[in-house]
This record gives C-alpha cells, structure tokens and sequence, in this order.
C-alpha cells in the first residue's frame, strides 16, 4: 500500500496550472492520476487534443470546469465527472471566477498517441501527433510524416 498527500508533491505540468501527479508516488501500473488546482482562465492542458490509446475522465472536486470539444461543451461542477473516450478531441478550462479543483485519471497509464487539431501543410490531414522533445516538442502528420517545430 503507498499514501501520498497532494500538498506534499511538487506542482508540474505543462500549463500554468498547478499540476501535481499522483500515480508515479502511488506506483499505479494502469491508471494515470493528476490532481488538478486551476485559477480563473487556466487550462487543464494547452488545448484541443486526444489520445487515440487512452481514456480520460475529470472528477471536479470543486468549482466549475468547461471542457470543449470540437462541436460543443459541457460545464462540470463539484461532485460531477465526464469521460473521454479513446479518440475524442478535448480540452478544458476554468472559466468561472472561483479556482476549480479535479482529478483527472487516465487509462491506460501512459499515452503515447497524443493527437491535436491542426492542418498538415503537405497533406489533407486535420491533425498533428504531438511528440515531445527535450526543449518543447514537435508535431508530426501521421499521414505523410511532415515535421513542424513547435
């Protein structure tokens, strides 16, 4: 058995938000957890995106979320919780004026097939796989391989 305290974890991510990641303290094999602290306007990652080879759900713990996708959106409030399936393009934010604290959980844990809205320039592609690099990352078309630094 591993128990962990949030406060205690250091803050990441790639947003401004205050990102603490539970599952590497807790040695969870199958399941991706952050805890999420969002203020007014974060988001709870750069934008509009998927994972072709995992699922995700948002458990509000407190405050109000609004996660788009690309045709709607839907709010979620203290003690709701929305999935994404494997495949569906997402992206969520803050948009009230008090903090909203989540937990987003994933599975299966790692997620190495990121996708995200965006023309290929060579191609008719309409999305991009995100890949991270050491010093940000780049976005290649699945389609025909065209690179583009980001």
């Amino acid at each position: 058995m591993e128990k962990v305290t949030v406060e205690d974890l250091d803050a990441e991510g790639m947003s401004d938000a205050d990102v603490r990641r539970l599952a590497g303290p807790l040695g969870t094999s199958d399941v991706a957890i952050n805890h999420y602290t969002l203020a007014p306007g974060e988001r709870f990652s750069g934008g509009l995106h998927t994972h072709l080879d995992q699922e995700e759900v948002f458990y509000v713990l407190s405050g109000e979320a609004t996660f788009e996708r690309p045709d709607d959106e839907v709010t979620v409030g203290a003690g709701e919780a929305v999935r994404f399936a494997p495949g569906d393009f997402q992206s969520g934010y803050n948009g009230g004026d008090e903090p909203v604290v989540a937990l987003a959980l994933g599975a299966p844990k790692a997620s190495e097939d990121v996708r995200v809205k965006q023309d290929c320039p060579e191609c008719d592609s309409d999305e991009m796989r995100f890949v991270p690099a050491e010093d940000g990352f780049t976005l290649v078309c699945p389609e025909c391989g065209t690179e583009l630094d980001a």
